[in-house]
């Protein structure tokens, strides 16, 4: 979890003059009830590869899934450095979240097992898993999970009062 408060800027360029910043708690919660991503890796070449997929928010960091042999696995071997985005698909309403930070491997099994728990909660029963050698364990096989810490976000209001909000974090 970050050790503070992020520091909350609104970017004027972007907004409308009647805008204020969003609020981080406002944020969490539009990332916490967001059922899908889209993760941004760098290949190793350095191409960028994005894909949708599922994540959970849980103790300040957004938690994510892959198969070993998965291209988005094998490009955070060579640069963790990611995004996360999740949003509404439409141009006049909704919220969109960017959140940048190093993808980090999970491998402690006490939280493995409480991370395999929020996604039945989040997502049902499709998505149990066991816990097993420092990886969740599903029908498709083993899988890697991570955990993105934000070290900037950025909030996207949309409709008449739109603004965008960038969140540092610092610690």
């Amino acid at each position: 979890m970050p050790a503070s408060e992020p520091r909350t800027d609104l970017d004027a360029r972007f907004s409308d003059p009647k805008a204020s910043p969003a609020d981080w708690s406002e944020a969490v919660a539009l990332i916490s009830a967001a059922e899908v991503f889209w993760l941004t890796t760098v290949r190793p070449e350095g191409r960028p590869h994005v894909t949708p997929l599922v994540a959970v928010w849980h103790d300040g960091a957004l938690h994510f899934c892959t198969g070993p042999d998965e291209r988005k696995a094998k490009n955070l071997r060579a640069n963790r450095e990611v995004v996360l985005t999740t949003g509404h698909n439409a141009l006049e309403e909704g919220h969109d979240v960017v959140v940048e930070g190093e993808a980090v491997r999970v491998t402690d099994e006490a939280a493995l097992r409480t991370l395999a728990g929020l996604w039945v909660e989040k997502y049902g029963k499709v998505w149990t898993f066991q816990v097993r050698d420092g990886v969740f364990v599903g029908e498709g096989g083993e899988a890697l999970v991570f955990r993105v810490a934000p070290r900037t976000a950025f909030g996207f209001r949309k409709g008449e009062s739109f603004g965008q909000t960038r969140w540092r974090f610092t610690g």
